[in-house]
């Protein structure tokens, strides 16, 4: 069982899955609102999470990540949670873009 923390949702948020399930598939499972537009197939960067904490848990970027890392569409500290698999505990946030209007953020 492992542990993510979204900790610009108001109050943070934390939530225990599967590290055999992306990140994407653990937030919903808690019933969350993510935003994901290409339906979780890595074609866009809806998903992305900043990395605060617990990269080093992470498996490797996937091709699509690789593609959108070198086109400058996924910083350094961003990953697809629709790609992205842990294998420990991890703190990420929602980037700005990717927030969504019906839901309260921290900052």
């Amino acid at each position: 069982m492992i542990k993510i923390t979204i900790t610009n949702l108001e109050g943070g948020t934390d939530l225990f899955g599967e590290a055999s399930k992306t990140i994407l598939e653990i937030i919903q499972e808690h019933q969350l609102d993510w935003m994901h537009a290409c339906g979780a197939k890595g074609r866009c960067t809806t998903c992305k999470v900043v990395i605060e904490e617990g990269e080093e848990y992470l498996s490797s970027p996937t091709g699509f990540e690789r593609q959108f890392q070198s086109s400058g569409a996924l910083a350094a500290s961003e990953r697809l949670s629709c790609q992205s698999k842990t294998a420990g505990s991890l703190k990420v946030r929602v980037p700005r873009e990717s927030m969504l209007p019906h839901v309260k953020y921290s900052d």
